[in-house]
């Protein structure tokens, strides 16, 4: 007999899990072992019952799934089942089995549940590199927003957090640090000048001395200018051509 996938359905909408249990129940090899409607109680409900499967809604109130993750260790694989489209979820940091669009059609659960039995136990996966067209769907100031990667200008280190400025000037708070966005971002278009501070070269305006050891570099869009190091000037040189 084949090992059933025991698995919990996390979504604030009542009605969403009700439809998603009944087309699960077509599934003799997926056992549904909980629900949540909410962040809060989906991690306590994870830590119970180390589910193998989760399918998870993105945006609930409060906090979204991919806080869920960042918080809850998920050991299971994970399957969103969310309004957005797929253009806008195919660049989620976020190494999931499927994404379903609700309403959720039978013969893409099918397949999903397929590629979960297939993948068996959650792997450690890195994550991909970003390109410059990618677009990312972010957390920022505690609200879920799309964001394309060719739009930052500037991001500076806050802790474990990052101050992330557009080329607009807009400006948020994002729950990573700066050597994560460092490492993934695409090397071609961003540089470090400074040991707090990445910029998009593609918005560089000029740079300028500033004292015996540093520079100014002002960035198109953005009022202030940013402090580089000396230390950071000969790569930023190189890269620029």
């Amino acid at each position: 007999m084949k090992k059933r996938l025991r698995a919990v359905l996390i979504d604030d909408e009542r009605l969403a899990r009700k439809d998603l249990r009944s087309l699960l129940t077509e599934h003799d090899n997926v056992e549904i072992v909980g629900e949540a409607d909410s962040v809060t109680s989906a991690a306590k409900l994870i830590e119970e019952t180390d589910p193998d499967l989760l399918f998870l809604d993105i945006q609930m109130p409060g906090e979204s799934g991919f806080d869920l993750l960042e918080k809850a260790e998920v050991r299971g694989n994970v399957i969103f089942v969310t309004a957005f489209d797929e253009y806008a979820i195919r660049a989620f940091e976020i190494d999931a089995v499927d994404y379903l669009l609700k309403p959720v059609n039978p013969d893409r659960l099918q397949t999903a549940i397929e590629r979960a039995v297939k993948e068996g136990p959650q792997r450690s996966v890195p994550r991909k590199n970003l390109e410059y067209d990618d677009s990312l769907f972010l957390t920022i100031n505690n609200r879920l927003k799309f964001l394309k990667v060719s739009s930052i200008a500037v991001i500076q280190a806050a802790g474990d957090y990052s101050d992330l400025t557009t080329h607009e000037g807009k400006k948020g708070l994002v729950l990573k640090p700066l050597g994560e966005w460092e490492e993934r971002l695409p090397e071609k278009h961003f540089c470090r000048i400074h040991r707090s501070t990445v910029v998009n070269m593609e918005f560089i305006e000029r740079v300028e001395p500033w004292g015996k050891n540093s520079y100014h570099v002002h960035l198109i869009g953005i009022a202030s200018p940013l402090e580089m190091s000396r230390r950071y000037a000969a790569a930023l040189k190189q890269k620029m051509g």
